[in-house]
């Protein structure tokens, strides 16, 4: 499947527009701050790397405890629809999608289970709840890619 620059246009405008939406998580009020105390230590920041660089020299960053840059509305959303498509939500996830077995992220969401679930439920709200897919933009073994109709799903206002 190749990018489609209208539906990722779509996706974008849809999060930054969307007053009428139900849900009310946002990234400026909700988001960033939650990101900043859980998140930002190893993806913000100027030693993080961005995504291209992330991807070039994984082995060499997680080495140092770095991950990709996501401290900013733009670079988040790379993880949530495109180019790393479900990648925020695979590795927040609580297992409760993936047969059990929680994300490598999840663990950071805080220092109680309690915790954690709440603010995995911030990050749910945001992405919107049927929005929430462990999906890739492509196919990766028996899990088929996230269709346009699943990318219409995707809310993360801003």
């Amino acid at each position: 499947m190749k990018p489609n620059l209208s539906a990722l246009l779509s996706l974008v405008l849809a999060g930054a527009c969307a007053g009428a939406l139900a849900q009310d998580a946002t990234y400026r009020k909700d988001i960033r701050p939650l990101f900043d105390k859980q998140c930002g230590e190893c993806h913000g920041g100027p030693d993080a790397p961005y995504y291209g660089e992330f991807k070039d020299n994984e082995k060499q960053f997680t080495g140092k405890k770095q991950g990709p840059r996501m401290d900013s509305y733009a670079d988040l959303i790379f993880y949530v629809g495109w180019p790393d498509t479900g990648a925020l939500m695979r590795r927040l996830d609580d297992g409760k999608n993936a047969g059990g077995k929680a994300g490598n992220m999840y663990r950071y969401l805080g220092e109680t289970d309690e915790e954690r679930q709440k603010n995995l439920g911030v990050f749910k709200a945001w992405v919107g709840p049927e929005g929430w897919t462990l999906k890739r933009w492509e196919a990766r073994g028996s899990v088929p890619g996230i269709s346009r109709e699943e990318l219409d799903k995707i809310r993360v206002k801003y």
